[in-house]
């Protein structure tokens, strides 16, 4: 589905226009005991930070990161971290807070101009705030991105670096779909756009694109990159489906290949 200016546009203000989530006042307000700020991101947390600063030393290199691959420009303004106690305590506070919006175990809410991520305590955590943390970090930069291309990077970009090229979760269930099922062309995952609409096998093929461009032919991974340009830049970036078909040919040939040397 190629991005028409009108749909480019009616994108674009669907990202940027949180002011239908206008939060509620807290009536339980949780009690932040720490508070720490690494590069652009001010976390406030309900429990403490001590033996999570690892995790929080891993973002600002993830900015940059997103910079050396994607072209992503630095943040203007901070992303602010709530990091709650426990699922129960996120789980009401964003039921209080943001009643229009299905819950997630993590979440990243544009509003007003400031990014905000919620996530809470769990053993899951680096991956959650690895995975909003790009998403904000996307959109502090973008006027709008595809939902399947912004889950797709996220997908990428939320394990460590060191295991993003050959050891994500999605890889071995991917080369089983290769073997009975094939993986779709973009043209299917691009049009979705609802997360609802998104199934646990679109989240993996979204993020096998993205690995293909950026692991695969440079043709492809030069594609990427314009394409987010043309969005900065408010051009109307159209299909980029159709776009990496004009600059690697028999393309779907070579994700197949790509994934078969992994």
């Amino acid at each position: 589905m190629a991005l028409t200016r009108r749909k480019f546009c009616q994108m674009a203000l669907a990202t940027g226009a949180a002011s239908w989530l206008v939060p509620r006042a807290s009536v339980a307000a949780p009690t932040w005991v720490d508070q720490r700020q690494v590069g652009p991101f001010i976390c406030q947390s309900a429990f403490p930070l001590v033996q999570h600063q690892e995790l929080l030393a891993e973002l600002p290199p993830l900015e940059r990161e997103l910079q050396r691959v994607l072209a992503v420009r630095p943040l203007k303004s901070p992303i602010y971290l709530y990091l709650l106690a426990s699922e129960e305590q996120h789980k009401a506070y964003i039921a209080e807070r943001y009643p229009q919006i299905p819950y997630r175990r993590a979440l990243y809410v544009r509003q007003d101009d400031q990014s905000n991520i919620f996530a809470y305590y769990d053993k899951e955590l680096p991956v959650d705030l690895r995975h909003e943390c790009t998403h904000a970090l996307l959109h502090g930069d973008l006027p709008m991105v595809p939902l399947w291309l912004d889950e797709g990077l996220a997908e990428y970009f939320e394990v460590k670096k060191e295991d993003r090229a050959r050891k994500n979760p999605h890889l071995r269930p991917l080369k089983r779909d290769l073997a009975f099922k094939g993986i779709p062309y973009i043209s299917e995952l691009e049009r979705h756009e609802k997360l609802e609409e998104m199934t646990a096998r679109d989240y993996r093929h979204s993020w096998a694109w993205v690995h293909f461009m950026l692991h695969g032919p440079r043709a492809a991974h030069a594609e990427l990159v314009m394409y987010l340009l043309d969005i900065r830049s408010n051009t109307v970036p159209g299909s980029l489906g159709e776009r990496l078909a004009r600059a690697v040919p028999n393309v779907q040939a070579h994700l197949i290949q790509h994934f078969r040397n992994l």
